[in-house]
């Protein structure tokens, strides 16, 4: 099976959250992955790298837009998953052991965006149509509410446990 899509030579995890998605999303009281220079605030507290957000204190409404590369988004979507509150902007990989062993089990919603999320790189270009869609993951009734209330294009599938 050819997988090439999934993987580029020139990975990074420095892609940022498009404002938009934010601004109908928020407002948040944390970002744990923020980048070291922001383009734009996501929430009202950030942690960026040096900061290791899976060693600090979360608290409030989270956004979760966690470095892709593994296991650092094993860990920060364990951490919301146990922390309850808030919503993660993930690749949808729905066949993945983290979606049938975190989010599953644990999310209220996963919301299917309609387009593919155009991430923004550091020096505040916008990148082109990744190679995969993305789904915002709520935790937390009120956050799965917010997302198919916020007007982005898209299908909430709502997780029964």
């Amino acid at each position: 099976m050819d997988t090439r899509f999934q993987k580029s030579k020139n990975t990074t995890d420095e892609w940022y959250t498009p404002r938009e998605i934010i601004d109908v999303l928020g407002p948040f009281d944390l970002d744990p992955c923020a980048p070291m220079a922001r383009l734009w605030d996501t929430a009202a507290k950030h942690f960026n790298k040096q900061e290791n957000g899976l060693l600090q204190e979360w608290f409030g409404r989270v956004w979760l837009n966690p470095p892709y590369s593994h296991p650092l988004v094993l860990q920060f979507v364990k951490r919301l998953a146990e922390h309850g509150n808030g919503i993660a902007l993930l690749f949808d990989r729905c066949d993945t052991k983290m979606f049938h062993e975190v989010i599953f089990p644990n999310a209220d919603g996963v919301y299917f965006l309609r387009e593919r999320v155009r991430f923004y790189r550091p020096d505040g270009t916008r990148g082109g149509s990744p190679g995969c869609g993305s789904v915002l993951v709520a935790f937390g009734a009120e956050n799965a509410e917010k997302i198919l209330n916020s007007g982005l294009k898209g299908t909430l599938l709502r997780v029964e446990r």
